[in-house]
């Protein structure tokens, strides 16, 4: 062997310092690689003491192996381990050896032999359980081998007896991660289970280390065992009391796997009957380990005490009886066992004698009673989740308000019992706490109702200082049932008072009432005459209709009325011109009403036009039908073809404010027509046939026609989100269309060979990315533009600047209409400012040179990634525009595919002689690169990255994506 090694070294090692006499050819020599295991022969060569060959082999470790080489610096680093004394230099050798097992592409079933007969001479225990690290990597590289596998393990088996803690730790991972699931060992192998104990399979090898004299090997005793679950082996039940003994150990980290360990099996055999020490009563395991679990809720480390309460949301199984004791410190009669009639009445037949009432006590139970023995759950769990709201850690009061709300979606009757402590977590000292408590109590509402005494409590949350806290609480009465028309007065007096003090919460209070109006009708209907100040015989005068608070009063009143047909009856009649206001201005928070009388005045009831007249099933027929008219325009003569272009964009448009669910894909099809319209126009006859100087007002038109085809295709694929690859490949293809005829425009007027040649280039570079990009697509994309570029590629690389414009301008003249094909879902990225409304005509006032914050408050909807896309612009009346990046933690995620923007800008400028308005917008940027489907990292490290085609430079750019908000500002001068 050491002679094949010194023969092998020696050809690796002339591959690199060995000057070869023939002449090689240029290519060959441009691919050859140095020889990483040559190399590193000579760097241990070098290497006189172990410090130097361990700083050799760190140097080593941080350079990439290619798969090929991998074999060869194995049998290198084996070599030199055989001859190593220094147990640190062996020990980073074995790590080596994992680190190059791992190689993408290599095969480490050649190096097994090599691996495990380094274990056979080893003394070092650190260095064995490197090894046997080592030997874990390569059987999980190849799962497919239930021989090596097997060997693997009896390995681990012969090294459990090993007197370090490491190497015992390593020997359980390994059976814990190799051990057979389908057969226990021994049973597939007779011969091989003699030297594993006989029959004996893994589980009971592994739990014999339960009871290891470290805590450590414990430890990995029972994630070996959680290991072997989670790879599908079935733990036996008989593991549950070694696991029950185990969560009193001394050490945590024993603790909570032993909780792990617990809840599996309670999961695995719930309904299985488990004895009562020192008792004859029998119980479900399932209850057991859920007592059990609890009483961990009280443990010494707050670690353990996460765990456990977290673990007790998920025992969704438990019997209700001892959910409910988990509320209460004192123990329940019911989990006490009683004895029936019978029983008692035979015992007193037994004593005898019937109580005399003479003697004190003399009908005193005989025996006395053990708390300990005769409970049927472990006292230290009655109130588990009391001790751990109350607990000083937050991180368990949080995961215990998480427990509960898994356990009250699943039992409505124990969400009514643990309403009470959920409310009393709103006044928690830590923030986070009490908006988790807030959310956990939003996701429980269905099954609860609220009390007087409960929602007042509730509400006093509505003056803190956080505005997460109180959006949350608005949020939670959207959806919380109450009881009484005074606790709907209740709620809104101290909505009222929120609106009062933070103006800025005026939406979502008008949101918030909303729905209390809409849940409760009954109740807000006697509250209707002193809500809206009317008298039965006097006019009372008209309220303020700029007031926020009288606006809330009449959302709440308007979606109570919805669902009852008698409270129009006590409107006055300025209610009803209100009504007529509110429904135009906030149609989102009015609904449509059925007003007696009055819908020839208002209008009240054109939303009720016809059956069926908005289902998004007729709406996505017509939008469907709306592109296969297009299809045709092929067969339309110019004018006509534009006609139809026009009037379907117009009922896209239309299509799109009429049905909310199909906005993204009305507007991105009207989008991409309007991109086809634009060129089509360029295209036209007449420009085409006339001398340039002819027609240079068209010529400016077309060139401004390109550039907004360039720029709607960058909206159509940055600002939609849910495109296939069909559809990008499709917007690409017109703006490849755009570039062709940019590129013909300059062609026409602008002079300049060598400008024209570079322009040419950039093109075809733009051409072969495309195909690159988009090759699985273009049998989509036949008699297309770039269809017909790329069979006339060959001609069009090798012709002058001036012919290839000719062809280009053909080709474009004869290429038709892409057919566009809609995916499943297309949503439009949009955003909503809210503050500020720029309705004020007071302006803000700061001294010039200095700095004012405006607040910015914005709902983002369907924005992939916001962190890094959204910015905010700033448009002062001078021209100067600044853009400002707002702070990651400025974004929050109140749902799915929605933000919420909340943030400060701050403006400066010089002096002004008078106010004037400022424009605040959102914008969504993005960068357009064609390289960004075929990253360099994806290629191997040794690849020359030369041969690939030039990439087309990354566009960047800003796409304003809200409407502008104006607001009035005024810089003063300073004050000398």
């Amino acid at each position: 062997m050491a002679a094949h090694l010194k023969k092998r070294v020696y050809e690796e090692f002339s591959k690199v310092v060995q000057i070869p006499h023939e002449e090689t050819p240029a290519k060959k020599l441009r691919l050859s690689k140095p020889s990483k295991s040559a190399a590193l022969h000579i760097d241990l060569c070098k290497a006189t003491n172990s410090t130097d060959a361990l700083q050799y082999l760190l140097q080593f470790a941080r350079k990439p192996v290619e798969a090929e080489s991998v074999e060869g610096v194995v049998r290198i680093l084996l070599e030199h381990y055989y001859k190593e004394t220094d147990n640190s230099v062996r020990l980073k050798i074995a790590s080596l050896l994992g680190l190059l097992s791992k190689t993408q592409g290599f095969s480490p079933d050649c190096i097994v032999d090599d691996a495990i007969n380094t274990l056979s001479n080893e003394k070092s225990h650190q260095v064995l359980a490197q090894l046997l690290d080592t030997l874990l990597v390569i059987g999980t590289q190849l799962p497919e081998s239930p021989a090596l596998r097997l060997r693997l393990v009896e390995v681990a088996y012969k090294h459990l007896s090993d007197t370090y803690f490491g190497v015992r730790n390593k020997c359980l991972q390994l059976l814990g991660c190799l051990g057979m699931v389908d057969a226990p060992l021994g049973k597939e192998n007779e011969g091989a289970g003699t030297s594993l104990g006989g029959l004996r399979d893994v589980q009971s090898i592994i739990s014999d280390y339960f009871g290891d004299q470290d805590p450590r090997v414990r430890t990995a005793a029972l994630k070996a065992m959680l290991q072997l679950h989670e790879r599908g082996m079935k733990i036996h039940q008989i593991i549950y009391d070694q696991a029950c003994r185990l969560l009193t150990d001394d050490y945590e980290q024993v603790r909570s796997a032993a909780v792990q360990m617990v809840w599996v099996l309670s999961q695995l055999y719930p309904e299985s009957i488990v004895p009562i020490p020192s008792s004859n009563e029998e119980i479900r395991l399932v209850d057991d380990a859920f007592g059990k679990i609890s009483h961990m809720v009280s443990d010494g480390s707050w670690m353990v005490r996460v765990q456990a309460t977290k673990t007790l949301g998920s025992m969704l199984q438990v019997s209700p009886h001892f959910l409910e004791q988990t509320l209460d410190k004192k123990l329940m009669s019911d989990l006490r066992r009683k004895r029936t009639a019978h029983e008692r009445a035979k015992e007193l037949f037994a004593s005898g004698e019937f109580s005399s009432g003479r003697k004190w006590a003399d009908d005193a139970p005989k025996e006395k009673l053990d708390t300990n023995t005769v409970n049927l759950i472990a006292s230290g769990a009655c109130g588990a989740f009391v001790h751990g709201l109350e607990d000083e850690m937050f991180e368990v009061r949080i995961a215990a308000v998480e427990a509960l709300c898994q356990l009250a979606r699943s039992s409505p009757s124990f969400a009514e019992k643990c309403l009470d402590f959920l409310v009393d977590m709103f006044n928690d000292e830590i923030e986070e706490v009490r908006l988790q408590s807030i959310h956990v109590l939003r996701e429980i509402s269905t099954h609860i109702t609220l009390r007087e005494d409960q929602l007042d409590t509730v509400l006093a949350v509505l003056e803190d200082s956080s505005r997460d806290i109180r959006e949350a609480l608005h949020e939670l009465l959207c959806y919380t049932n109450v009881s009484t028309k005074e606790c709907i007065q209740l709620a809104l007096l101290e909505l009222l008072k929120n609106l009062n003090k933070y103006p800025t919460d005026r939406n979502s209070v008008w949101k918030c009432l909303k729905f209390l109006g809409s849940r409760h009708p009954t109740l807000v209907l006697p509250l209707v005459p002193e809500l809206l100040s009317t008298h039965p015989y006097f006019d009372t005068p008209e309220p303020d209709m700029d007031d926020p608070a009288y606006i809330a009063v009449l959302v709440l009143v308007f979606n109570a009325a919805k669902s009852c047909p008698t409270m129009p009856a006590l409107f006055s009649d300025h209610t009803f011109r209100h009504y007529a206001y509110l429904r135009d201005s906030l149609s989102h928070l009015v609904p449509p009403l059925r007003l007696p009388g009055r819908k020839q005045v208002y209008g009240l009831d054109s939303v009720d036009s016809g059956p069926g007249s908005g289902s998004v099933e007729s709406a996505q027929l017509f939008l469907q039908q709306s592109l296969n008219r297009v299809s045709t325009i092929q067969n339309l003569e110019a004018p006509g073809a534009q006609d139809l272009l026009d009037l379907t964009i117009r009922d896209l448009l239309r299509l799109g404010e009429l049905q909310t669910e199909l906005a993204g894909a009305a507007d991105f099809c009207a989008t991409y027509l309007r991109c086809q319209l634009l060129l089509m126009k360029a295209l036209q006859e007449k420009l085409w046939n006339m001398a340039v100087p002819l027609c240079l007002k068209q010529n400016v038109t077309a060139t401004a026609a390109a550039q907004q085809i360039l720029e709607e295709t960058y909206k159509l694929e940055f600002l939609y989100s849910g495109l296939e690859s069909r559809q990008v490949a499709t917007i690409h293809h017109v703006r490849l269309q755009a570039k062709a005829l940019q590129l013909v425009l300059t062609a026409r007027t602008r002079q300049g060979l060598d400008l024209l040649i570079g322009s040419c280039e950039k093109f075809l570079q733009d051409v072969e990315s495309f195909q690159r990009l988009f090759l699985t697509e273009l049998p989509h994309l036949q008699d297309s533009f770039v269809d017909k570029l790329l069979e006339l590629m060959p001609r069009l690389s090798s012709c002058k600047p001036v012919e290839l414009v000719k062809i280009l301008q053909t080709t474009l003249r004869q290429s038709g209409l892409l057919q566009l094909r809609l995916p499943e879902q297309i949503h439009r990225a949009t955003a909503t400012i809210i503050e500020p409304t720029g309705e004020s005509d007071n302006p803000l006032r700061f001294t010039s040179g200095l700095v004012v914050a405006l607040d910015i408050d914005a709902t983002l909807e369907h924005v992939q990634d916001p962190q890094n896309t959204v910015k905010v612009q700033v448009l002062y009346p001078d021209g100067q525009s600044h853009v400002i990046h707002p702070k990651p933690g400025d974004f929050r995620k109140p749902g799915p595919h929605r933000h919420r923007l909340i943030t400060q800008v701050y403006l400066s400028h010089t002096a002004w002689t008078e106010p004037s308005q400022i424009e605040v917008r959102l914008l969504l940027a993005y960068s357009s690169s064609s390289t960004s489907l075929t990253s360099p990292s994806k290629l191997g490290w040794s690849e020359s990255l030369e041969s690939l085609p030039p990439a087309e430079a990354a566009v960047e750019g800003t796409i304003p994506f809200s409407k502008a908000v104006k607001v009035f500002i005024m810089p003063k001068p300073a004050r000398r």
